[in-house]
């Protein structure tokens, strides 16, 4: 994704500006857009609007849907099981992150 400070740079480039010439379209100094420029600047959606559009460009957002951080072969598969075979995978799980844990704890002491 690019960052907003990228916006504003990439499009004064692409309209041939000086920071001083858009500094001049926006009503403000050569030092704020400077600043707009700056790796790390967070402008507002406005602010970030009005360089955009004083470059001749505009601000365009949309919403995408989310991925799903939820794995649906894995879950499918565990509803599948019955309760007693779901007892046994978690308490099967249990031991081994037990395990897991004394040897971490045991890599640790040394």
């Amino acid at each position: 994704m690019t960052q907003s400070w990228e916006l504003i740079r990439q499009a004064r480039l692409r309209a041939g500006l000086t920071q001083s010439r858009l500094a001049a379209r926006l009503g403000k100094t050569q030092a704020a857009v400077a600043q707009l420029e700056r790796p790390g600047s967070n402008p507002t959606i406005a602010t970030l609007d009005a360089a955009l559009r004083a470059a001749g460009r505009r601000l365009e957002l949309q919403s995408k849907p989310a991925a799903s951080n939820v794995d649906e072969t894995l879950l499918a598969r565990n509803l599948r099981l019955t309760p007693a075979e779901r007892l046994s995978a978690f308490e099967s799980a249990h031991r081994e992150l037990g395990e897991l844990r004394r040897l971490t704890d045991a890599r640790r002491a040394r």
